[in-house]
């Protein structure tokens, strides 16, 4: 199955009201287990590569690993770059076979924003590649992403209808309170249920369902919206690892905005807990193993886990694989 753009996934995808998982990749094993997962439950993808990615495994190396990964399994993919900082990333991107790119001009006022923005587009377009950009800071760390909680800030409703004309943008990214990391929200910012356990605050629905008015018919993304499944988080803390108060989005308001207008939800920090569970348990299971392929075998199963649940509970998108491909070969 060829790689492609993400048009027609966003179309079947808002039609349905479901949502395309954005997965971040950074290594073969993540790649496999991303994939196999996903040919199991024919749902399409997306792979997504940060700028961290790019540095630790090289452009060249993920292209052919998600080619190769397109040889083996009979499902849309497309090939994205996450948060793109500037005009020069995104068109070497492009440019070396990335199907979809996003520019993230966030941190710009406004009208720069646009301008950055609408340099990308013209330039993607030009080579059938489509662009997401983003209004609006979310807060969090991710690899070069490093957003202050007090320095972010919700989308200006007001605003999106004049940013997607101007730029003439295929999808838009939005903060209405997902944050990126492992430590989506402080103890401060949550409750404690009965358990102890912190319950984050809900997501601005407000916010998404004005610009869904505003918008009608246009895909919304998510950033941010990794759930960090608790499972994981144990199983990490008993194997010496150290993450207190870790906490993510609620799978229930992740499935509720994949229902709406939300057609891309990013995925990364859940699957490196995943990763990371899984090696940290089999080394300690098995204190004599040094070959590298038993451990990260073993957090390739998870990340492959990870995704099954996200792509069957969370997404909805299980099954739709063969509706996007027909729309896509329809449009060729």
């Amino acid at each position: 199955m060829p790689l492609m753009g993400t048009k027609e996934m966003f179309k079947k995808a808002y039609e349905g009201g479901y949502a395309i998982g954005a997965f971040n990749v950074n290594n073969m094993e993540i790649v496999q287990g991303i994939t196999e997962a996903a040919a199991e439950l024919k749902s399409p993808i997306i792979l997504q590569a940060s700028a961290g990615a790019r540095r630790y495994a090289k452009q060249s190396y993920l292209v052919h690993l998600v080619e190769a990964a397109l040889e083996v399994n009979d499902i849309p993919v497309a090939l994205h770059l996450d948060h793109g900082p500037d005009f020069e990333t995104c068109k070497d991107c492009i440019d070396g076979g990335f199907s979809s790119v996003m520019i993230d001009g966030s941190k710009y006022a406004f009208d720069e924003n646009i301008e950055l923005t609408k340099k990308v587009v013209e330039y993607a377009h030009a080579r059938g590649v489509v662009v997401e950009a983003e209004l609006g800071k979310l807060a969090g760390i991710e690899d070069d992403v490093n957003v202050a909680a007090k320095d972010a800030s919700y989308t200006q409703p007001d605003e999106v209808e004049e940013f997607v004309t101007r730029t003439g943008v295929d999808s838009l990214a939005i903060a209405i309170g997902t944050s990126h990391g492992a430590y989506k929200f402080t103890p401060e910012q949550c409750t404690r249920n009965a358990d102890g356990v912190l319950v984050p605050p809900e997501l601005r629905f407000d916010i998404l369902e004005e610009i869904t008015r505003r918008l009608p018919e246009f895909p919304i993304v998510l950033h941010g919206a990794s759930s960090v499944v608790p499972s994981y988080v144990k199983i990490i803390n008993e194997n010496g690892g150290k993450l207190k108060d870790a906490v993510g989005i609620p799978e229930e308001q992740l499935r509720r905005a994949a229902k709406s207008a939300v057609c891309k939800i990013n995925i990364d920090s859940d699957l490196r807990l995943g990763m990371t569970a899984g090696i940290r348990r089999h080394m300690a299971e098995h204190p004599d193993h040094f070959d590298p392929r038993q451990y990260l075998g073993d957090g390739r199963a998870l990340v492959k886990e990870i995704v099954a649940h996200k792509i069957h509970t969370v997404l909805g998108s299980e099954g739709k694989a063969d509706e996007v491909m027909a729309l896509y070969n329809a449009n060729k």
